[in-house]
């Protein structure tokens, strides 16, 4: 099972060129049900890739453009009068889909944002009274412009830290956007887009995520990711000039996410352990959302990228890990 999902990831980079990191962290939010949060400057293949991770796994999707006067039941769905029985019936909204993208996620008014909160966080969604699930196997995919701020509504905290991942996109280097190039060129020469047939389905992914559950984390680990995610919490005990920079730490929610993140990040990797290495190589994604800077500490220069690198030069990495 493991190979296919190795193969899934090769088709991937057939289609999108670099952004090595967006690719392995779509694979963990497949394979861990957490919802991930996207952000980069528009045109840099957010929505091609999501399609296509859609595509290799025989999944519904739905792509949801949120807009200003989107409203909740344009998300969830609403009741609608049945003309010939002359009662109320459900029109499910395109919240009922296995994959969801939601573009532009910062657009939505407040009112849209809590109907996808209750989705987010409980898996189901509650309209005209009564509650209706999701699909087994549904995650959010979120995208938001970093530049654009104008006619935005900042997510709310509580919605943030659904969010398992967020992911920082950059722009491709010379050697990738020339191969970006090349590419698009061959599409309009008529050459075939690449084609891949898998037999991977949402029953095997949810197979898979019962695999990642059962991932050895020796006690050395656990206690590295605890330790990590209670610093954000007394930053001043690591150094006495980041006091005050933090209004708020992470809480136990990030540990559980660096966790089930780690351990995914693990089995790709073709291991049934976690190390210390793949704690690290998550964790600026894990908490890059749930800290929250002060006024104190945005004028003195600080980000969470900052923030989260002096806690990792910090806290020791447990060196003697058992494997088993």
């Amino acid at each position: 099972m493991q190979s296919e999902f190795l193969a899934l990831k090769k088709h991937l980079q057939t289609v999108i060129v670099g952004q090595e990191e967006l690719l392995d962290r779509l694979l963990i939010a497949l394979l861990t049900g957490g919802h991930v949060l996207l952000e980069g400057p528009p045109g840099l293949a957010k929505t091609t890739a999501v399609k296509a991770l859609a595509n290799g796994v025989h999944s519904t999707f739905q792509r949801i453009q949120f807009t200003p006067d989107l409203m909740p039941s344009d998300v969830v769905g609403s009741e609608v009068l049945d003309m010939d029985s002359h009662q109320l019936r459900f029109s499910a909204g395109p919240i009922f889909h296995e994959m969801i993208l939601a573009d532009e996620i910062n657009r939505a008014p407040p009112k849209v944002q809590s109907a996808l909160l209750e989705a987010m966080a409980e898996q189901q969604v509650t309209v005209g009274g009564e509650t209706r699930p999701l699909p087994e196997m549904f995650f959010v995919l979120a995208t938001q412009n970093p530049l654009e701020q104008a006619g935005t509504y900042p997510l709310p905290e509580a919605q943030m830290d659904r969010f398992m991942l967020h992911v920082v996109l950059g722009y491709p280097n010379a050697t990738e956007e020339l191969e970006i190039l090349r590419r698009d060129r061959a599409r309009h020469f008529g050459e075939d887009s690449p084609s891949f047939l898998t037999q991977l389905t949402p029953e095997k992914v949810l197979q898979a995520r019962h695999k990642i559950s059962e991932q050895y984390v020796s006690p050395p680990v656990e206690g590295y990711i605890v330790e990590l995610i209670a610093a954000t919490r007394q930053l001043q005990s690591l150094d006495e000039n980041l006091s005050g920079v933090l209004q708020v730490g992470a809480s136990p929610r990030a540990s559980i996410a660096l966790l089930h993140a780690s351990c995914a990040y693990a089995w790709l990797q073709g291991r049934d352990f976690v190390t210390p290495d793949d704690v690290k190589a998550l964790l600026p994604d894990v908490l890059r959302h749930r800290l929250l800077l002060s006024f104190s500490g945005k004028s003195q220069g600080w980000t969470t990228d900052k923030v989260i690198q002096v806690i990792l030069n910090s806290i020791a990495v447990p060196l003697d890990v058992d494997s088993k």
